[in-house]
C-alpha cells in the first residue's frame, strides 16, 4: 500500500513517539509498502510548544498538506498527532471523506492538567476525543488503554504495541567495554527519558534508596531538579549505543510515569538486562505482572527495592516478545485502506482538478482568457460542451 504518516512528533526530537513511528515506517518499506511522512521537519516554518521549546509545531503548513496528500495518493491515512499538521490532514480527510486511522500516544489531557492545573481536564478529553472519534480507528498502546478511553467515550479502539530493537538494546552492552557510571556508589537507579512535570520524576528522586540515583535526557524541568537535587547525577540525553550502555549498566530502571500510554523505555530497559520498578498504571501493568521482568507497586520504594533482587535474564527472556516486524504487521492491519468507491471516486477527480489547475499550462491559458475577456468585453465560453441532459454529467 501507499501509507501516509502525518505527525507533529518526529525526528529531531528523541522519545517513545518518536522511535515507534519512524522505527513502524521503516519496517513497513521492508515489507514493500510504500511510505510518506509529513513532519514539521520537512522545511516548515516552526514555533515552540509553550512550556516545551524542544518540540517544535508548524501551524502554517496547510497549503503544502493538501499539496503532498494530493501528489501522493495514499491508499492509508494515518494520522498520529493531535497537533497542527494532524488537524490540517484531518480536516482534509473530512472533506474529501477520505477514511483515515488516528493513534493515541500519550495522555495529553492529563499533560495540560499537569501544565495548568486551572483547566478542567473534560476540556481537553473533549478535544482529543473529537479529534480522534472522527476517523476509521483509534490504535492505542495496550488493552487497559482501551479499557480507559472506551470510558471516556472514545470509539473503534484498537490495541497496538510497542517493539524494541533487541539488536541495539542487547544485554552484550553491560560493562562493554566499560561502566558508564564508574565512579557512583551501587546500586545504581536510572529514569531515561523527557525531563518534564508530566514524567513525575520526583516522586523517584525524593525515595530514599542506597546507592546511586541517574537521570538520563532532556527536557524543561531539568534545570530546575539540578538545583533542587545536587546528589543525583544528570547525564543529559544519549543516543544509540550510548544510551543502551546507559540502560544496560544500571541495576534497576525506575519507572514513576502516571500518565505514559505504555512507556517504551521499560522495554528497552528490560532487553539490557535491567528490572523495572513502577506504579501499576496503564503501561507498567500491562508489560509487568507476572513477566518476572519488573515490580509494580504503588509503593515505589518498596517495587524499587523488590526489582534489585530480580533475573537479568528474565527480563531479556521477556522483552524478546517484542520484535518491530510484529509490531508493524499489526500497524497495518489496523489501517483503513480506501474501500469506499465513492470517495476513491471523489478523491481521483479533485485530485485531477488540483493537478490540472496548477499546471503552468492552464494558468497561462486562464490568464489569456480573462485577459481576452476585458479587451474584448464578450463572456468566456464554457470549458466543456453543456451537457443536455443533468444526468448525463460524471
Amino acid at each position: 500500500m501507499k501509507i501516509l504518516i502525518v505527525t507533529d512528533a518526529w525526528e529531531p526530537q528523541m522519545n517513545g513517539v518518536v522511535r515507534t513511528l519512524s522505527k513502524t515506517a521503516e519496517m513497513c518499506r521492508e515489507a514493500g509498502h510504500i511510505v510518506e511522512v509529513i513532519a514539521p521537519s520537512d522545511g516548515y516554518f516552526t514555533l515552540p510548544l509553550p512550556t516545551y521549546p524542544d518540540i517544535r509545531l508548524a501551524p502554517f503548513a496547510g497549503r503544502d498538506v493538501e499539496r503532498r496528500l494530493i501528489r501522493f495518493a495514499p491508499e492509508a491515512i494515518h494520522i498520529a498527532t493531535e497537533g497542527p499538521l494532524g488537524q490540517m490532514a484531518r480536516a482534509l480527510c473530512i472533506k474529501w471523506q477520505l477514511p483515515f486511522t488516528t493513534s493515541y500516544h500519550t495522555k495529553f489531557p492529563e499533560y495540560i492538567k499537569a501544565r495548568f492545573p486551572f483547566i478542567p481536564i473534560s476540556w481537553p478529553y473533549k478535544f482529543v476525543r473529537d479529534f480522534h472519534n472522527s476517523g476509521g480507528r483509534i490504535m492505542v498502546t495496550t488493552p487497559s488503554m482501551v479499557e480507559f478511553l472506551d470510558k471516556r467515550g472514545f470509539k473503534n479502539l484498537a490495541p497496538w504495541a510497542r517493539g524494541v530493537d533487541l539488536d541495539l538494546f542487547s544485554p552484550d552492552k553491560r560493562f562493554a567495554p566499560d561502566d558508564v557510571y564508574a565512579g557512583l556508589s551501587r546500586p545504581v537507579w536510572v529514569n531515561v527519558g523527557r525531563v518534564a512535570v508530566e514524567k513525575n520524576i520526583q516522586a523517584f528522586l525524593d525515595l530514599d534508596l542506597p546507592g546511586s540515583k541517574v537521570i538520563v535526557g532532556d527536557g524543561p524541568q531539568l534545570d530546575d531538579l539540578k538545583i533542587a537535587y545536587p546528589d543525583v547525577t544528570f547525564t543529559g540525553p544519549k543516543f544509540g549505543s550510548d544510551l543502551a550502555r546507559h540502560f544496560a549498566d544500571a541495576d534497576v530502571f525506575v519507572f514513576p510515569s502516571l500518565t505514559d500510554t505504555f512507556g517504551l523505555v521499560n522495554i528497552e530497559a528490560m532487553a539490557t538486562g535491567t528490572p523495572v520498578a513502577a506504579y501499576p498504571v496503564s503501561g507498567p501493568i500491562d508489560i509487568i505482572p507476572g513477566s518476572k521482568a519488573g515490580i509494580c507497586d504503588d509503593n515505589l520504594q518498596k517495587a524499587c527495592l523488590e526489582a534489585l533482587n530480580l533475573s537479568r535474564d528474565d527480563a531479556v527472556a521477556h522483552a524478546q516478545k517484542y520484535s518491530w516486524k510484529a509490531v508493524s504487521e499489526i500497524f497495518v492491519s489496523h489501517l483503513t485502506p480506501q474501500y469506499n468507491p465513492v470517495a476513491r471516486r471523489n478523491f481521483r477527480r479533485i485530485r485531477r482538478f488540483i493537478m490540472i489547475a496548477s499546471s503552468p499550462y492552464h494558468v497561462v491559458k486562464m490568464a489569456y482568457r480573462r485577459t481576452k475577456r476585458f479587451i474584448i468585453g464578450k463572456p468566456i465560453p464554457p470549458l466543456h460542451k453543456p451537457y443536455r441532459n443533468p444526468r448525463d454529467r460524471p
